[in-house]
């Protein structure tokens, strides 16, 4: 008979965990802005790591502390003149609001985590409505409180959210989908492994 496993997330060990959050930290950094460690053709996985980290890691902290991983890193390209102070607006803070949606997205999938197939459309659905939540608290923090523009009428609004809305999910579900991906092979890898070095002792 099959047995429907509990949720396996965040990691239990501290370890995985470090191990993982250093990566999710290194991904940030090389898709962030342009800067030294920045990978151009790479699109940014901000969102996908606070998504991530919510699911996976166990500390809360780790929502402030890769807020400010974030700010460090939009700052220190501000000061090499990577970037212009366009995006360094008095709406910089709804970023704050749109990570912590992620987070929180992935705080509350890691419950409905299974190790099958059958969650991905638990997945999708958490993906979608964390998504949305923090491109309305980013991209609409931005259009109505950063001062750029002339006039911020809802509307104008509603108009850029076919040209940004899709390519902003897009890009979180597949670096999400590509984590989660290679932990599911890395766990059959190490399960399978694990079995032979039973059968070997046995």
């Amino acid at each position: 008979m099959n047995t429907v496993r509990e949720s396996t997330l965040p990691l239990a060990s501290v370890r995985d965990q470090w191990a993982v959050g250093l990566g999710l930290a290194a991904l940030m950094i090389a898709t962030r802005g342009q800067h030294f460690a920045s990978v151009d053709a790479l699109p940014s996985a901000s969102w996908a790591v606070f998504f991530l980290a919510g699911a996976l890691l166990r500390p809360m902290w780790a929502l402030p502390a890769f807020f400010v991983l974030a700010t460090a890193l939009d700052l220190g390209s501000f000061a090499m003149g990577t970037i212009t102070d366009w995006c360094l607006s008095p709406a910089y803070w709804a970023l704050a609001f749109a990570y912590a949606s992620l987070w929180l997205g992935g705080h509350y999938y890691r419950r409905l985590h299974i190790d099958h197939w059958r969650t991905v459309p638990r997945l999708v659905l958490t993906l979608l409505a964390a998504g949305s939540l923090a491109y309305l608290l980013s991209k609409g923090g931005y259009w109505f409180f950063s001062g750029r523009y002339t006039d911020p009428t809802l509307a104008g609004f509603v108009e850029r959210i076919p040209r940004y809305y899709p390519r902003a999910i897009g890009t979180l579900a597949g670096y999400v989908g590509a984590v989660f991906i290679l932990r599911a092979v890395w766990r059959g890898i190490v399960g399978r492994l694990r079995g032979q070095l039973g059968e070997a002792r046995s």
